[in-house]
């Protein structure tokens, strides 16, 4: 059986976190499945997670050859506990990809995937060859690469996902947060295209500048003096009642409930000492501050602070509507879903502490992509 290199992450129980690329055998299709040669998969926040686990990449040193580099870094014994289930596995990493079917089980479905440049789905994308059944394929548009359709999941997805838990919690318009991020500039062409009030919260003046190029209306700066002014007007213009916030810690989740809270009091008949009684809600999607949420009670008791995740909501809502979505980004992969990224980068650089440094920072604006395809160097 033939071999191909796969990236990999392993967590021991020393306190070391071990990155490497390995050899791993390349199965033969079954009847369903098909063999894709992986082109482009990108480095998603929800993947830097696995990948780099809780350790202190500060610390990192590099060994092993040019062709296989070993990275190593240490844990905080403090952070340990927390990676207790994946200690001593060593794990694929990347949630999503895009390349070409290269071979194809007996079936109908899968013969017909033969060739074909196909967005996929289910793990371990950071891999020169996958295999995977084929109906966690997507089809894409002729003339469409690769690249076009590396991201046709995770960032469309929760984007579409953003606005369809909108709609059935009762919802008419929504606030996001890192809203300058390929999966923030996707969020405002959906809004825009379904008429959906949408109020974006950035960190700095070039990612407002950035939004308004692309049409957003309400655009808040949480980095400037009158942000929470600006905040509760954009609010109150929307009727804005639930928000998406990538950051997790902090004190943004707090701020935007207080806003909410001011934006409904404004049209309010009656005083409450409980508050508005429509209810508020956040949720927390991501961690890029990876800090206490902190938040002062100043937004009545009509409330609620949760987590949001794409693949639960997935479940949720079951196969016939999760397909009915993806095959609308499949439609529009070029336009309302198109990513733009910052570099490209082979398996052997993901593993170069400058290159692991640049992604590693997750700022908004910069997206990598991995090509598993690109030339290794021997070594």
């Amino acid at each position: 059986m033939s071999t191909n290199l796969q990236l990999r992450s392993l967590i021991k129980r020393s306190g070391e976190l071990e990155l490497s690329l390995a050899d791993v055998p390349v199965p033969e299709p079954g009847p369903n499945e098909v063999l894709v040669r992986i082109e482009a998969a990108p480095l998603n926040p929800s993947d830097l997670g696995l990948l780099f686990g809780a350790a202190d990449m500060s610390t990192a040193v590099v060994s092993g050859s040019a062709a296989r580099p070993v990275i190593t870094a240490r844990i905080p014994p403090a952070a340990l506990k927390s990676m207790a289930a994946r200690l001593d596995e060593s794990m694929p990493v990347g949630n999503e990809g895009a390349g070409v079917v290269v071979a194809a089980g007996s079936s109908a479905a899968a013969q017909a995937l033969m060739g074909k440049t196909v967005a996929v789905l289910g793990g371990a994308m950071y891999t020169q060859l996958r295999c995977l059944p084929a109906d966690q394929c997507l089809l894409l548009p002729e003339g469409a690469t690769p690249a076009d359709g590396a991201s046709s999941f995770v960032n469309p997805l929760t984007a579409l996902g953003m606005v369809a838990t909108m709609r059935s919690e009762g919802h008419t318009a929504l606030v996001h947060t890192a809203a300058a991020s390929n999966l923030g500039q996707m969020l405002n062409r959906i809004c825009q295209q379904d008429g959906v009030g949408l109020v974006n919260i950035v960190r700095k003046p070039e990612q407002a500048a950035l939004l308004r190029s692309i049409g957003a209306v309400h655009v808040c700066d949480a980095s400037a003096p009158g942000f929470m002014d600006e905040l509760t007007d954009a609010i109150a213009a929307t009727g804005a009642t639930i928000a998406f916030d990538a950051t997790g810690g902090g004190r943004l989740a707090g701020q935007i409930l207080t806003a909410m809270e001011a934006a409904l009091n404004r049209s309010a008949k009656v005083y409450s000492r409980y508050g508005s009684t429509t209810h508020k809600q956040v949720y927390l999607y991501g961690g890029l501050d990876t800090g206490p949420t902190e938040f002062n009670r100043s937004f009545g008791m009509a409330w609620g602070m949760g987590g949001w995740l794409l693949f639960p909501f997935l479940q949720k809502i079951g196969p016939a509507a999760a397909q009915a979505l993806k095959q609308r980004v499949a439609a529009e992969l070029k336009t309302t879903f198109k990513s733009h990224y910052t570099r490209e980068i082979s398996l052997v650089d993901a593993l170069q502490p400058a290159v692991m440094a640049a992604y590693g920072k997750r700022a908004t604006g910069e997206k990598f992509l991995i090509n598993p395809a690109q030339a290794t160097p021997k070594g």
